[in-house]
């Protein structure tokens, strides 16, 4: 590796501190999937640049939080920070509804969810018993 490419690298874990204020962990239990919409608050003046473009990403559409990671070219965990910190700002919100259940009036999870949940205990359990997927 070239002096050259292991200074780059050092910035970027230096910038990547001071982005998240020195915090090696987010304050809400965030998962890769995690979908955000924005919310009726706003960061404060003295967050990073980056918490405008998350809101402002957000404000187009719901993303998820893999989504804003690519977008922003940072660290997932970095990203959580921010984020968490901007529920607590009540910038972002988690849309609760979507798409975990059908709609208001008919609380059944949705086929998504049914999906996740299997994919999950089957990552979990790999050596139970294998039912016949749904096609």
């Amino acid at each position: 590796m070239s002096v050259h490419g292991s200074a780059a690298e050092e910035s970027a874990f230096v910038r990547t501190y001071t982005l998240t204020g020195g915090r090696t962990r987010p304050r809400h239990l965030l998962g890769l999937e995690t979908v955000l919409e924005a919310g009726p608050g706003r960061p404060g003046p003295s967050q990073a640049d980056e918490c405008r473009q998350i809101l402002a990403l957000c404000q187009e559409r719901r993303r998820s939080v893999t989504e804003l990671a690519g977008r922003l070219g940072r660290p997932v965990t970095a990203v959580k920070i921010l984020i968490s910190d901007l529920l607590d700002a009540n910038a972002l919100v988690l849309p609760l509804t979507d798409p975990y259940t059908s709609s208001d009036d008919d609380p059944r999870p949705t086929v998504q969810l049914l999906a996740a949940l299997s994919a999950g205990l089957r990552k979990k359990f790999p050596d139970a018993i294998a039912y016949p997927q749904a096609g």
